[in-house]
Order: structure tokens, then sequence, then C-alpha cells
């Protein structure tokens, strides 16, 4: 069995995945399928002596759909250029440009539109609201041209949906809104153009032409601002190749020689300087130093390195020079492991679809049918009854009511009305939403997983305990001499003593005779006094003490004076002031909180006891924080996971919604559905609350795009004429269409004024 994930080109809506997955799981030798629309590739599980790649093309290509081969591996290249399928970047935004070309031209002429329907409304219901000041002849020859340039320029791929449909009976969404605005618009024209007919075949002067400009004029804004989206879905993937150090200092023969990344091999001996990036993954040979790796393990405390310890490529080297030999390059790094667990997770994931596209494969050909089945009825039996000539003008009345009515304006305005209206509440409140879809997982949400430095705490390492020693020497002098010395140091922890120093208003001293011991500590002299400080020891006076806060998290230093021991400084990654109050908001709502995180067990759980939260689990890799989303997945749980760091974004993606911090990594808030600005986790209950009263809003709207159908359509078919003599004019179809359309836009206007 062969296994293959394979680009594709062509697809430009949610039921398009379906589409394909329907036609090439019918294929002999085709075990399993997954065709993911957000990221525009299917991984395709299948027998190669019995299906080719070339045959199943063959099939789909009749769609308008082509697999292309996935590259084996991935370089910065790659991603850089393309977004997905085998289109480049610039390509995409030019599509884009011109789908925002079309939107602005036809959104302000759907508006208008719309206006007028809604004013024609009232004239026919209410006598206080007069008609139009405009001739009817005048209102449809402006009316068709417009309709016209809408239907041909903005809606043609609604047009080539009709085409496909006629060809390979595959339906979908545009399918629909081909067909309702096609024959809306080819009727208007006949009674337009053909006056004479229409009186002959006695129909009215109405025509649909405002129809055709608002559906297609409001769904095309739906869809410009489903593709804008869906064209930052690489982001999250470039900005982690952007990680990559571009050179490296190869130590050859004795020499420094500046090469490009990619030609480093293993083995070889590289140099790395203060502030630069690690090229590649390796060990050290020869040197000490302190290397931020906040970008995999979250935690913003540097580690000291020396010779034999593990460095990973793309971390950044604070303080010393040292040598390591090159162990793994290429896709065999730490963080191309972690681009590579980010493709899978969002390749894993089948794209959830709208209610509206999951059902329009039947509801299509199932009006249709209804529609012709109506014409016939009427040309039959009808004509049997009233007469030929009276038979066919019923018979087109109720043909053409039919089709229009189950036109989809509503459905077209029921998902982009209250997403926009949703997604610029949650920005007032600093809770910015990606996409309908992020709301709709959010509102299912049981489970929230929390990362710990970056989300629950501040991301930096401040100073939380000066503890004297020494009855003669006070916390504020400690802290004087501490930071005094510390200011000559490039040691990171050295920046938080100094800026505690700077927060209380102390006056540092003059330092002598400064001196720097790697992995060791720092020295000077002040006031004629040797100040030491270092790590402590075994044989520290205050072991116990130590221990204490160490068990808390907390790193401690100990400061000499003439080598007797004055004081101790821990410094931690502090709780932000809100998680405490953020964690209350979520157990109100009965949401599961769980702790995420690489450091140890002991410290995490002293946060979390502090936070209010119950569930801990710690100590865990980057590469498996994504595993661990799984398991409590596989166990039931719906999960929002929530971090700021590069070494959170596969756990992001893996989780069924991703909750960025808005100061974390460019690379989190791309892998997120949703990110909270200023860093804000007491905004996770407020975005849950609102996701939940976004989608009541979505389903209610549905709920009166659809009843409309199932009332109107046996009404506009004429099913109630043999009881009762009713027959829906298609004039009133519109209305009905229209009216649908202004309870689904006031609805979604109910959303702003709940209260979050």
């Amino acid at each position: 069995m062969t296994n293959k994930t394979l680009k594709i080109k062509g697809m430009h809506c949610a039921s398009c995945a379906t589409i394909i997955s329907n036609k090439v799981s019918k294929l002999t030798g085709v075990n399993d399928i997954n065709v993911n629309f957000a990221t525009e590739k299917a991984q395709i599980s299948f027998d190669d002596t019995a299906v080719s790649v070339h045959q199943m093309n063959n099939e789909i290509e009749k769609l308008g759909y082509t697999f292309l081969d996935e590259n084996d591996s991935v370089t910065a290249q790659d991603h850089s250029m393309h977004t997905g399928i085998n289109e480049s970047k610039d390509e995409k935004e030019k599509e884009l440009l011109a789908m925002k070309i079309k939107t602005q031209f036809v959104l302000p002429v759907a508006l208008l539109v719309f206006f007028l329907m809604m004013w024609d409304i009232g004239a026919k219901l209410f006598s206080l609201i007069p008609n139009l000041p405009l001739p009817m002849s005048i209102f449809n020859t402006i009316s068709m041209v417009l309709a016209s340039i809408v239907l041909f320029w903005i809606g043609q791929p609604f047009l080539q949906g009709v085409v496909r449909f006629a060809r390979y009976r595959v339906a979908n969404m545009d399918t629909l809104i081909g067909i309702g605005t096609l024959v809306a618009y080819v009727y208007s024209m006949l009674i337009t153009l053909f006056p004479l007919m229409r009186v002959a075949l006695k129909l009215p002067e109405t025509t649909y032409f405002d129809v055709t400009i608002v559906v297609i004029g409001f769904v095309m804004l739906g869809k410009y601002l489903e593709a804008r989206s869906k064209l930052r879905t690489g982001e999250a993937i470039e900005k982690l190749l952007g990680l990559q150090a571009k050179t490296a200092l190869l130590w050859r023969s004795g020499v420094e020689v500046e090469v490009p990344v990619h030609e480093v091999q293993i083995g070889d001996i590289l140099i790395v300087k203060p502030g630069s990036k690690i090229p590649v993954d390796g060990v050290i040979v020869e040197g000490y130093s302190s290397i931020d790796e906040s970008m995999i393990t979250g935690e913003p405390i540097p580690v000291d390195k020396k010779t034999g310890d593990f460095v990973v490529g793309a971390t950044i080297n604070k303080q010393g020079n040292f040598k390591f030999k090159t162990t793994k390059i290429g896709s065999d790094t730490v963080l191309a492991q972690i681009i590579k667990m980010v493709e899978d997770a969002q390749g894993s994931k089948a794209p959830i679809q709208a209610l509206a596209d999951k059902i329009s494969s039947v509801f299509v050909p199932v009006v249709l049918f209804i529609a012709v089945v109506t014409l016939i009825l009427w040309l039959t039996i009808g004509a049997s009854a009233l007469g030929f000539s009276t038979a066919l003008s019923y018979g087109i009345f109720s043909f053409v009511g039919v089709l229009v009515i189950a036109c989809p304006c509503a459905l077209g305005l029921a998902t982009p009305t209250a997403i926009i209206v949703g997604v610029g509440k949650g920005a007032e409140h600093g809770i910015l939403i990606r996409n309908a879809e992020a709301l709709e997982k959010l509102s299912k949400v049981t489970t929230v997983v929390l990362d710990k430095t970056g989300t629950l705490t501040k991301g930096k390492p401040e100073v939380t305990d000066i503890i004297s020693l020494d009855k003669a020497w006070t916390e504020t002098e400690i802290l004087r001499v501490s930071a005094s010395v510390e200011k000559l140091s490039e040691h990171p922890l050295a920046d938080a003593v100094v800026v505690k120093a700077t927060e209380q208003h102390i006056n540092l001293e003059t330092v002598t005779n400064f001196q720097a011991f790697e992995g060791v500590g720092v020295q000077g002299m002040v006031n004629g006094k040797n100040v030491g400080i270092h790590k402590p020891s075994k044989v520290d006076v205050q072991e116990t003490k130590i221990k204490e806060l160490q068990e808390q998290g907390k790193t401690v230093v100990v400061i000499e004076v003439d080598k007797k021991q004055i004081g101790l400084i821990a410094l931690s990654d502090t709780l932000k002031e809100e998680s405490k109050e953020a964690v209350t908001k979520l157990h109100a709502r009965n949401i599961n909180v769980i702790m995420l995180t690489g450091d140890n067990y002991i410290a995490a759980t002293y946060i979390a006891k502090l936070a209010g939260i119950d569930a801990v689990i710690a100590e865990v890799m980057p590469g498996e924080k994504a595993g661990k989303i799984k398991e409590l997945q596989d166990g039931g749980a719906f999960v929002a996971m929530v971090g700021d760091g590069i070494n959170d974004a596969p756990a992001l993606v893996q989780a069924d919604i991703g909750i960025a911090m808005g100061t974390g990594t460019d690379v989190a808030i791309e892998s997120a559905g949703i990110t909270l600005l200023a860093g804000d986790i007491s905004k996770i209950a407020q975005a849950i609350k609102l996701s939940k009263i976004t989608m009541q809003g979505i389903k209610q709207n549905l709920f009166w795009a659809f009843i409309f159908n199932i009332v109107g359509i046996p009404l506009a078919a004429g099913a109630f004429y043999p009881l009762f003599g009713w027959l829906l004019n298609p004039a009133f179809a519109g209305l009905a269409m229209a009216f649908s359309s202004v309870s689904v836009v006031s609805n979604s206007l109910r959303i702003k004024a709940k209260k979050l």
C-alpha cells in the first residue's frame, strides 16, 4: 500500500473536498483519502499496482481539479515561493487582488439594489411609502445592464458550477447559486426584451435582475473574506523557516569560513559568536555559553551550556563564543521536525464544512427536480383542467417561483453577516478571530490546555525573593551591591537584577576589578569589598532554603562579600495578574483547565496551584506536546490549546482550536484560530461566550433561511392551488426571499447587543 500527500489545484469552496473525496474513493485500488480544503492537500492510501496518480488525475481534472506531487523535502525557498498548491504566492495574491476589485465593485451595487428591493416591498405592503419615482421599463433596463455585468463577470465561478453540474452531476453551493441566478436572469431578460411574448402568455412585468445582483454580491463578499484568510494558511510554516540561520561560520584548517547553511555537513565544526543564531543541531566541543532556547522549550531563562552539551539550530547564543560539531542537518534538525509536525497536524484534519455546503449536493438536484416536475404537472394535469394557455402561464409562474424562492440569498447571508458582527464585537474586546471555522470550533470546547510560560506567566525572569543571611545587610543593600556588579555582566539573568534595582530607585556603586567566570558567576570590588555572585553549591549554608526556592521553579544565586555569604536572590517567571481570574471564569463554564509545560513538575505544580489549575502535564518536550493534545482528544475532549511560543505551534494546530497570545511569536499567532491581544488570558472565557452567541445566531439564520424554502417551495410549486386556489406569483417569491434575507441580517445584528 502506497501513502502519498498530493497538492490540489483548483479548490475554491469547502464542498470541493467532498467532491474530490467521493470521486477518487470510488476508484479501484484507493483505500483511503483525506482531502483538506484549508491546506489544499490530499493524503491518499492506495495500491499502486491497481491505480496510479495519473488515473486519479484523469478523473478529477474533468471536475476542474488537479493533483500535483508534494515535494519529499521542504525547503525555505519552496515555502517562500508557494502557498500549498502549485501557484506562487505572487499569483495567489494577484488572484486575491482580482477578487478584491470584483467585491469592491459588486458590493455597493448589491447594497443599493437591496435597499431598492426593501423600498419596493414597503411600497407594496404599506401605502404610506411611495413607489420608486422611476418608470418600470427604465428601471428594468438599468437592472438588466448591471445584472449582466454582475452575472457574467463577477458570477463566473457560479456559472462554471452550473456547467460542471450539467456535465458531471456534481453539485456544490456554487451550482445552486449559479442555477438560481441564471434562471432569474434569463426569465427577466425574456420579460424585458420580448414584451409581446409576456403579454401573450399573460406573465407579470416583474423581473428578477435584483435577485441576481444581490445574491452574487453578498456571496462574493463571503468568498473574498474566505480567500483572504486562506492565503495565510502557509505563513506559520514560512515564519518557522524564517527562523533558520542563513549562513554558518565553518572552522576549516584553522580559518573561519562563512558558508550558506545548506552547505554544512554532519561532522563539520562550526563557530558561534554572541548574539548569533545557531545554524544547525550539534554538540559543543569547545567553549561555554548561555543560550536562549525559549523557541524550543518556551522557558525564558537562558540555559548554560558547556562542552558535551547539545545545542539546537535556530536558538540564540546570548553569551560567549563556542565551537560545536554538527550532528543533525536539514530535515533532521529539531526545528525541521517542528515544521513537519505543524504541516502534518494541518493536513490530518478534515475541514469543517458549512451546513449550506453539506446539504447543497442534495438540495440542488431536489430543487431542480421539483421545479421540472412542477412545470410538467402544470402542462399535463393543469392543461386538461384549465386550458393550455393558462396552464403554461401558471407553469412558468411556478417553475420560476420555485427556483427563485430556493435561491440561497439568505443562505449566502446567514454565515457572513453573523461572522462579521461576531468578529467585530470580538475585536472590540481584544479578541481576534480568524474565520467562521475558528468560531464554530471554539463554541464546542470542553477542555482548555494552557501553556505556562508567556501564557499563564509573564514570560521573562524577575527577581521574586531577596533573603538576607546576615543581620548587617538589609535586602536593599544586598540588591544594591548585587546590581552594581551584575550591571557589568552579559548574562541574561543579570538584567533582571538590575531592573529590580532600577524599579526601587536604588543608586548603583562603582565597580572595579570585575571578572566573569563562565558557568560559575561574577565578582568585583565595591567600596573596597570583594562582592561575588555565584550559583549555589552543596556546601552553601542555606541549602534547605535554596532547595525550597528551587522547588518553586525559581533560579537562586548566592551573594558573598569578602567570601562571607550575606544573602540569596531568587529569580523566576511570575504569574500574570489575570491568570487566576481567567481560570476561575473557565471553571464557572464547566470547562476543564490543564497546564501543559516543558518545565519540571514541581515548579509547574507550584504555578498551577497559584492559578487554581487542578491538572498538570509537565516535563513535556516540544515534539510531545501535540501528542499530549491528541491523547486528550482521543479521550473525548474537545480541546482548545492556549500558547505563545514557537514550541507551542504543533500543539496549537493539533488542538481542535488554537488560541495564541497577541504578545507571543508570529508563528504561534499564525498557527492559531483565535488571538488574544495584549496576551490577556482572562479573554478566553469571553471568546468562548462570543463563539456560542455567534454560532447560535448562525444556526438561527440557517433555520430561517431554510424554513422559507421548506414552506415557500410547495407554495411556489402550486401544491395548494387545487385546495385553496393559492398560487405564489414569482414577484412574491422574490418578496419571500427578500424577507428571509431581512430576518437573517436583523438576527445577526442582535449579536452586537449581547453582553460578553
